[in-house]
């Protein structure tokens, strides 16, 4: 049976980096699924106002779709993930296939949120960071990554990033099993958790 690992935190804490890192170890044997591919598509609202749109509440994820996704990789059959465009805030026509895979990496920041999620996880990790440290990375990644402007990077954390990180990410760390600091910069957690995850599934990581 494959191995689930849950990987949250909040927004630029480094969890997508564990999460590599982690998936990395297994190489052709895991796979990563990012919560992010899973934004609903807002194709359906005009352009002009999907960035006043809350993108870090629960609502904004497609978790039946990526409950399917889960449900298909555990059963050791192959998965899809959606593309989605964060720059028009759509999804696009094609799906990527995934796995199967003995080892089963999801990260994101409301993965823990959700108790019909949390119940697929065989190990839930919550990477810790400082608020300033993770804004400052919000802010690189928006601007360099997602086509955004200081000026609205700025409203949406004040607008929704962080009264969201407050109510529905930081306390979900309290589902978590292992809690670990700076992320991807804490490689005693790292090899932590690679280490639990080989023990879990029996393989040796590379």
């Amino acid at each position: 049976m494959p191995i689930v690992v849950g990987i949250a935190g909040g927004t630029g804490s480094g969890k997508t980096t564990v999460a590599r890192a982690v998936a990395g170890a297994f190489l052709d044997r895991s796979v990563l699924i990012e919560q992010d591919c899973y934004y609903i598509d807002r194709s359906g609202i005009p352009l002009r106002d999907r960035k006043d749109l809350n993108f870090d509440h629960p609502d904004s994820i497609d978790v039946p779709l990526m409950m399917e996704t889960l449900i298909r990789l555990k059963n050791k059959e192959p998965g899809k993930v959606p593309v989605y465009d964060f720059t028009t805030h759509t999804r696009k026509k094609e799906m990527i296939k995934v796995g199967p895979a003995d080892v089963i990496v999801v990260e994101g920041i409301l993965i823990f949120h959700y108790p019909e999620l949390r119940a697929m996880f065989d190990l839930k990790v919550f990477v810790q960071t400082d608020a300033d440290i993770r804004f400052l990375r919000r802010i690189k990644r928006d601007i360099e990554e997602r086509d955004r402007t200081l000026g609205s990077v700025f409203s949406q954390y004040l607008k929704s990033v962080k009264p969201m990180h407050e109510r529905y990410v930081e306390p979900s760390k309290l589902c978590a099993d292992i809690i670990i600091p700076e992320g991807g910069f804490n490689v005693v957690g790292v090899e932590t958790i690679i280490s639990q995850v080989a023990k879990m599934n029996r393989y040796d990581a590379l």
